[in-house]
């Protein structure tokens, strides 16, 4: 039995068509198989891939070095602990007392929240120092202190790493010179204050005034050292300072410094009077500016005894927060202090209270004494 022999037809290209010595590439394309052609598309695929992941890669690497940098220039807002600031390292411009514009403050924050974050510097025992945003950090420790809501608890704050002493005394001063109700008195207290601390190394008030208020203006910088002078020389008498406008105490200086004797007379004409209120006390000093008026104190007033009315004893106590001004009439003492006392915990003050009333004398020790 004879096997049929298969036939199969093969398409071949016409002989002249076929170069001598060299494959056409339509007979390479077409003899390109199915698994090649997924093999060179993958590798494709992957190179396309991993140019597209270095490409994230080094876009990632620029943004967190741009972080670090940011973050180092307390540009990048973060939530602090009101518990981890702290107020050590500057001497603070602001007068001390009650703000009458804290309220308005915590409302916005209440309403809005806060706009402008205050900015800190890292200490090295884990804490932050206050550099700029005085105002904002009471409010928030007002409002949490009220309402003991945790939104509270913690503020907005730029942090940049620790400076030198004189760039952070320069950022709070910048940011305090656009303030309005900012005073000249307290500016110049500020400039005392830098020069008399032996951290900072500046010999006199005149360069504590250079190197804090570098950005005012020529003109105010002299406002801020006429100041400065004049609660030098009148130290420990003046009770009311932050309320003497700029040309009073501006012109009083000059005038002190060219009359010889006129600081003991200031300083008499205003003891005289230790019951005066902020406007009694400018008044007394621009008295002394006006060529056709003469102080003259008040007299004591006249009881029915026909007895003058004993004047205030005015004193000074030193404390850990600043100096006390006291004044003590009878059945009356008065105690000035840069202290807030509704922040005080009531028993606290009711015992030191209770421990100064204890160690005055009574009544028939003065009469017998």
């Amino acid at each position: 039995m004879s096997r049929k022999r298969r036939m199969f037809d093969i398409d071949l290209p016409p002989v002249d068509d076929i170069p001598v010595g060299k494959v056409p590439g339509k007979v390479l394309e077409k003899r390109r198989g199915p698994m090649a052609t997924a093999i060179s598309e993958n590798a494709d695929a992957l190179r396309d891939q991993q140019s597209t992941e270095e490409t994230i890669r080094a876009e990632n690497d620029r943004l967190a070095h741009e972080l670090v940098r940011l973050r180092a220039e307390g540009l990048v807002t973060e939530h602090v602990a009101l518990a981890e600031v702290v107020t050590e390292k500057l001497t603070r411009d602001r007068k001390p007392g009650p703000d009458p514009e804290l309220d308005e403050l915590k409302d916005s924050i209440r309403e809005v929240g806060l706009s402008n974050p205050i900015r800190l510097e890292r200490r090295s025992d884990g804490l932050f120092e206050l550099i700029q945003g005085m105002r904002r950090l009471s409010a928030y420790r007002a409002l949490f202190e009220e309402t003991g809501e945790e939104r509270y608890a913690r503020i907005p704050a730029g942090i940049s790493e620790a400076s030198d002493l004189d760039s952070s005394y320069r950022r709070m001063v910048d940011e305090n010179l656009i303030r309005k109700d900012i005073s000249f008195a307290e500016m110049g207290a500020l400039a005392r204050a830098y020069s008399e601390d032996p951290e900072n190394d500046c010999p006199d008030v005149d360069k504590a005034v250079s190197t804090l208020f570098k950005s005012a203006s020529y003109t105010k910088r002299s406002y801020i050292r006429s100041f400065a002078s004049l609660l030098m020389m009148l130290d420990k008498v003046l009770m009311h300072p932050n309320d003497i406008p700029r040309n009073v105490g501006v012109e009083l200086k000059r005038k002190l410094d060219a009359t010889p004797g006129l600081v003991r007379q200031v300083s008499d004409a205003v003891m005289s009077e230790p019951d005066r209120d902020g406007a009694r006390e400018v008044s007394i000093l621009r008295s002394f500016l006006e060529s056709k008026e003469i102080y003259t104190p008040k007299v004591a007033a006249v009881e029915n005894t026909g007895k003058p009315r004993r004047a205030k004893t005015t004193f000074q106590v030193s404390g850990r927060a600043g100096i006390a001004k006291c004044s003590a009439s009878s059945g009356r003492i008065e105690l000035r202090y840069d202290l807030d006392f509704t922040r005080v915990d009531r028993s606290k003050l009711e015992e030191a209270i209770a421990n100064l009333i204890d160690a005055l004398p009574e009544e028939d020790d003065l009469t017998h004494g």
